[in-house]
């Protein structure tokens, strides 16, 4: 499949996070020549602080659903005067999927990516990090905002304590538990088999909440079928991987790889090391 070249990017925000998540990264990749945008979720418009003052009652952001969100980007990219490249992290990386699987984007990437349906996440750390956003035996009209000691385990282990509190007071925010709850039904399915844009995952070796294991068996769900497909592990590299010192070598491993499959030149399908 020959991808379309363009110079517009998406980038699509996790959960838990403030979409200002990106802020750099749109910054770095307009210096390169990219028109950028990060759209917040759904009911997520303000900053960290503004969203937090809601928890919990911010009954519009609790209700949302997966469908719902989807759409919402669905609508944003066809907005756009051409196919953009969709770049996405955690959940946004599964929402990256969708939007690949849909044919409205010219290529994909996704980091530290959530897996859609059909790839079941057993691992540990990753049911650890992230069980609590489920709500079980909670109100569904309330929002979940994640403790600092869970961040510190879910985002940002290996951090000093000092960079790990400064993370959580400038993106942490609310959360819906029937966002989360969807990830788990058909509203996060793909069709693996389909023939796609290129699509690119990466994956952090101290990552829990999407551990290197789970991004690999995500990777290697899909069939292959001539679509182009990566799949990158770099070494010391936690969930909070946007914004860790080492966020820039990241960039420049995606804009490289952009740049290749913008020009159709063929690009390895196996894994590679940092």
């Amino acid at each position: 499949m020959t991808p379309t070249p363009s110079k517009t990017v998406v980038f699509i925000t996790g959960a838990f996070v403030s979409h200002s998540c990106w802020d750099e990264w749109r910054t770095y990749f307009e210096s390169k020549g990219y028109s950028t945008i990060a759209p917040p979720w759904l009911h997520k418009e303000g900053t960290a602080a503004e969203l937090r003052a809601r928890q919990p009652n911010d009954v519009a952001l609790a209700t949302l659903h997966l469908e719902d969100l989807v759409n919402h980007y669905v609508n944003i990219i066809k907005g756009l005067p051409e196919k953009p490249i969709v770049i996405g992290h955690s959940y946004g990386g599964m929402l990256t999927q969708i939007m690949v699987n849909r044919d409205l984007a010219a290529a994909g990437v996704a980091i530290h990516s959530v897996p859609p349906l059909g790839v079941f996440p057993y691992e540990f750390s990753f049911l650890k990090a992230g069980w609590k956003s489920l709500g079980l035996f909670t109100s569904l009209e309330e929002t979940y905002l994640m403790s600092f000691e869970d961040w510190q385990y879910a985002f940002v282990n290996g951090m000093s304590f000092n960079d790990q509190i400064a993370s959580y007071e400038k993106y942490i925010i609310p959360e819906s538990k029937t966002v989360a709850r969807d990830a788990l039904t058909p509203a996060a399915k793909v069709d693996f088999a389909k023939p796609h844009a290129p699509l690119l995952f990466t994956a952090g070796d101290t990552d829990h909440i999407t551990p290197a294991h789970l991004n690999q068996r995500n990777f290697k769900a899909y069939e292959e079928n001539g679509s182009i497909l990566e799949y990158k592990l770099f070494t010391n590299r936690n969930h909070y991987v946007l914004g860790l010192p080492t966020w820039k070598e990241d960039a420049d491993y995606i804009l490289q790889w952009i740049d290749k499959v913008q020009q159709a030149v063929p690009v390895s399908s196996n894994q590679v090391e940092a």
